[in-house]
């Protein structure tokens, strides 16, 4: 087991997540209670990461981010090293690329809640950000936390976009899953063996965990 490249890719994903999740609540409930002109071109444009080869988002993400690139340049010049081949731009690709896990789910909860549930709470005389953190997240719950799972576990398995943009660099830019190819190349089948098996293993716990925690849930409030 590589327990380094595990511990990268466990980071990448929770830092993704955390990243993440205030954006997907924030443009989430906005496609789910407003009407807009452009709203089916945003919403496919966030939806694009889904059917786009991730080769092809992770070589447009290198060249926005690389040495050439005024992001690249600009980023250099503050902090005295490249956006592309390390952990910062691994982060950057990863939260762009991980946009429709987690906003999607999140609509879809904030489009469950009734529009007579936030007219009464305007009635009521609640804020917009009350009615937010106390009606309506609670009822979104469940998709903030397939959102959240989602996120975390599409991280940890993404392979095209993050050694697109962070290269192979052990201890650095080296994920879980880059790890796994390199065991294949080298015939280390037994070693892949172990990691895809502790990758599967930690995916399937997730989203068990997931699915548990929404059943019981509906199970709650139906009784």
């Amino acid at each position: 087991m590589d327990w380094s490249a595990l511990k990268l890719s466990f980071e990448l994903a929770a830092w993704t997540v955390l990243i993440l999740l205030p954006v997907g609540i924030g443009v989430g409930r906005l496609l789910a209670v407003r009407q807009f002109r452009g709203k089916a071109w945003v919403e496919a444009l966030l939806a694009l990461p889904l059917v786009l080869p991730p080769t092809v988002l992770g070589f447009y993400l290198l060249v926005a981010m690389g040495g050439d690139s005024t992001v690249g340049r600009l980023y250099e010049s503050l902090v005295g090293r490249t956006l592309v081949f390390n952990f910062e731009g691994l982060l950057v690709a990863s939260v762009i690329f991980n946009l429709p896990f987690a906003i999607q789910p999140i609509q879809r909860g904030f489009e469950a809640i009734a529009p007579e549930v936030r007219d009464a709470a305007a009635c009521c005389g609640l804020s917009a950000w009350r009615t937010l953190w106390r009606i309506e997240l609670p009822l979104a719950w469940s998709g903030l936390l397939s959102a959240v799972v989602l996120t975390f576990a599409h991280t940890l398995g993404e392979f095209g976009v993050v050694l697109m943009v962070g290269g192979n660099i052990p201890g650095e830019t080296q994920t879980i899953a880059i790890a796994i190819y390199d065991r294949v190349q080298a015939f280390d089948h037994a070693g892949a063996g172990i990691m895809s098996a502790a990758l599967l293993l930690i995916s399937l716990i997730a989203i068990g965990a997931a699915y548990f925690a929404s059943s019981h849930a509906q199970a709650r409030r139906h009784d």
